[in-house]
């Protein structure tokens, strides 16, 4: 079925060009030997149209005449018997608007209907390959706040972009080498003497968290003191040890809060496999290195950075860059067209260098996007909050949810945008009010259930003729726009807009309901169209909410 949006564009093309044939036929406008393209869109302000085009500013130049004149010439030429088009209007310097008639948005209703579970999805991406990589915590720890608002994020922006038409990979890359690594195994094997009640000392950057004695315990249970050595050997266990069980828990976690990923990739892989040095390799060859009070530093200059950074320190060691250099010519060789990252707050200076990297290395620095994650804290009563019994200040996910909700979680933190600090109400996000968004929103979807429910014996609507009333109309438009709301979230990877809509949804529908009688038994036909609206809304409002991971109840 065509989308009713592209075949507006289309038939407002169409007679625009007629019109201006027209106008250059009568006299009205001078000819040109050649005309310029001109764009159709959606307005920012609904209240200046439901359609507006440029035509009479693109044509200025070629007819050397105001764009206002040409819009009035061109306006007096057209012909709306027939279409789907109520009135035109010329606005500001000579834009041309179109209102459609009510009759069109019944259209509207039936592709709702028609198309269900897939309505505002769309092939706007055209299938380009994007990687989208986030969260990607160390596995070292649990999530906490700032994990669960880039995992609400990243996810909601891979659902929005794969109904675009996108081609998506969600991707983890485990930071399972280093020296984190190295002190978590530390950690857990002086937690494992300690419990075998043998000498032990925690390194001075360990982890203390009751975890790490957990997992230590158990493993003494299971092997008894067959790796209390402080060997290499047994150290190198440990690591391996620590690393499975923070990454299941993690995973765990994640799939606690709908989050999945479909490739998990490793930092010591990509060490083991040669591709650091190969990175560097290249690097060296291309001229981008050199060496200087016993360090090997990378020119990142030439690329726009502030200074040159280090890659091999004077003992030997690489610094973090090099395995992060190295991971992003990886995902550049799997053939992305686009690259995109979510860095924390503070890794804002670390995107020139990864941009360096990537143009040093041949690639275009601009199929790589990082988007930033800001702070969050926890508030209730407009006072912080601190909620954690075992990890001191750090806010777990799994204790975000268990203390709110999974829905109201995600809601909250996809809610706004990405680049501003986020202060996370408690209190407004338990609460079973209007003032909660997510309640909000889906108490409208569950009221719409609860309409339809009741509604068995109504039958089935003939046309929508009768949907006319101003109340009706709007909703009818807004339902309308969701399309090009979800485009336009995907191209900005901007979930919040989504967010924004779902909340003005659900408003127009709860002002259509309280001014609409929708089951009325003296007047089947027009319950049964407004029946009809009622399912499109709800179509509507459970595909939005779906695109952030958030559930449309059918009872509250």
């Amino acid at each position: 079925m065509t989308n009713p949006v592209s075949q507006a564009k289309q038939d407002i093309a169409v007679l625009l060009d007629g019109a201006l044939e027209r106008a250059v036929e009568s006299g009205a406008l001078p000819a040109a030997s050649e005309l310029p393209d001109f764009v159709v869109e959606i307005p920012a302000d609904t209240s200046h149209g439901d359609f507006a085009s440029n035509i009479a500013m693109a044509c200025a130049r070629p007819f050397k005449c105001a764009p206002r004149k040409i819009a009035e010439a061109i306006c007096a030429a057209l012909d709306l018997t027939g279409t789907v088009f109520e009135r035109v209007e010329i606005a500001g310097p000579g834009f041309i608007n179109f209102f459609l008639s009510p009759r069109w948005f019944a259209d509207v209703v039936k592709s709702v209907l028609s198309t269900g579970a897939d309505y505002g999805r769309t092939d706007y991406g055209r299938g380009e390959k994007v990687q989208v990589e986030f969260v990607s915590a160390n596995p070292t720890g649990n999530l906490h706040l700032g994990h669960a608002r880039g995992a609400a994020w990243g996810d909601s922006v891979t659902r929005i972009m794969n109904a675009s038409g996108y081609d998506v990979t969600r991707e983890y890359y485990v930071n399972d080498a280093g020296n984190q690594i190295i002190n978590l195994g530390k950690s857990l094997q002086a937690r494992y003497r300690e419990y075998l009640a043998l000498p032990f000392s925690l390194p001075q950057d360990g982890y203390h968290g009751d975890d790490v004695k957990e997992i230590a315990i158990s493993l003494a249970k299971a092997y008894g003191d067959q790796y209390a050595d402080e060997t290499e050997e047994n150290l190198a266990f440990f690591k391996k040890k620590g690393i499975e069980f923070e990454l299941d828990k993690i995973r765990r976690d994640l799939d606690y809060y709908r989050v999945h990923f479909d490739v998990w990739s490793s930092e010591q892989a990509i060490r083991d496999a040669g591709k650091v040095e190969a990175a560097l390799a290249v690097l060296k060859e291309k001229g981008y290195t050199y060496e200087k009070d016993g360090a090997l530093w990378f020119e990142t200059t030439r690329f726009g950075d502030d200074k040159d950074r280090v890659l091999r320190k004077t003992d030997g060691s690489y610094t973090y860059l090099v395995p992060d250099i190295a991971y992003h010519k990886d995902k550049m060789d799997r053939g992305y067209d686009l690259l995109v990252d979510f860095f924390g707050a503070d890794h804002h200076g670390y995107v020139p260098r990864l941009k360096a990297s990537i143009a040093a290395l041949g690639n275009d620095p601009d199929r790589l996007a990082v988007d930033i994650i800001q702070m969050v804290r926890l508030v209730e009563n407009g006072q912080e909050v601190k909620m954690s019994k075992r990890l001191g200040n750090a806010v777990t996910i799994r204790e975000l949810c268990d203390e709110v909700g999974v829905d109201a979680a995600r809601y909250f933190f996809v809610q706004r945008a990405l680049d501003t600090h986020l202060d996370f109400d408690l209190g407004l996000a338990r609460s079973q009010s209007n003032d909660n968004p997510v309640y909000y929103a889906q108490y409208a979807h569950a009221r719409m259930c609860s309409i339809l429910r009741q509604a068995q014996d109504v039958p089935a609507a003939a046309s929508y003729a009768r949907l006319t009333h101003e109340k009706e109309v709007d909703l009818m438009k807004y339902i309308n726009e969701f399309t090009g709301v979800v485009s336009e979230a995907a191209r900005l990877r901007a979930p919040h807009k989504v967010c924004n809509y779902i909340q003005k949804l659900a408003q127009k529908f709860h002002s259509f309901y309280n001014a609409c009688k929708v089951i009325d038994h003296d007047d089947l036909e027009l319950s049964a169209q407004r029946l009809d609206l009622v399912k499109a809304a709800r179509i509507t409002l459970g595909n939005a909410l779906e695109l952030i991971g958030v559930e449309a109840p059918e009872k509250m």
